[in-house]
């Protein structure tokens, strides 16, 4: 399991492409370089606005070296007033446990499930029962992610704290849940997203 990120920007209308554009020329290869594994990166499709990815570290102490390589290097500081330009807020960020996602080759829409459990211990393993590929025809493998709880070492960019989630990923469309309500302090956010590439 490694330290992931999912984060969720909300941009200046009609950026999306702007960034998507900077993001796949520059910024893929440059944190890379940097030793962080870069994962899917979608286009929302329930709003033209918002840019979802991911990014993955093998543990706090790499997450908090890598960043500081590639926020104060070469090519974030060449960059970043153009990709700032494009966001009104990056600070939607899960701080998770998990394998990481990656879109398979030739998927079309994937949706992210994000929910709030009362217990997320149980409720993982109620996921994995009732939801894992073999319960439901046509789903591919569960990338199944739970709160990541270690403070956060590179406070320049904030996470969301004080919550428990899990979230997994489907690829095509993912089978209507279950009724989860007994289990959840809200309904659950499906992100039905569009792989970048």
């Amino acid at each position: 399991m490694t330290i992931v990120e999912l984060r969720q920007y909300t941009l200046r209308p009609g950026a999306r492409d702007t960034l998507i554009e900077l993001f796949e020329r520059e910024f893929v290869t440059g944190q890379e370089a940097a030793g962080i594994t870069v994962g899917g990166r979608f286009r929302d499709l329930d709003d033209p606005d918002r840019f979802v990815w991911l990014r993955s570290f093998p543990d706090m102490t790499e997450r908090a070296r890598a960043l500081r390589a590639f926020y104060y290097g070469p090519v974030w500081q060449a960059h970043r007033d153009a990709a700032n330009a494009t966001m009104l807020d990056s600070d939607d960020v899960l701080l998770l446990r998990g394998p990481g996602f990656t879109v398979p080759d030739g998927a079309g829409q994937v949706v992210a499930t994000v929910c709030h459990p009362w217990d997320t211990t149980a409720f993982a393993g109620h996921v994995e029962r009732r939801l894992r590929p073999e319960a439901v025809a046509g789903t591919p493998p569960l990338a199944l992610h739970r709160t990541e709880h270690a403070e956060n070492d590179f406070p320049a960019l904030p996470v969301r704290t004080g919550e428990d989630v899990l979230v997994w990923f489907t690829v095509g469309d993912a089978p209507p849940l279950p009724d989860l309500s007994a289990h959840l302090k809200a309904a659950p956010q499906r992100l039905h997203l569009s792989p970048v590439s």
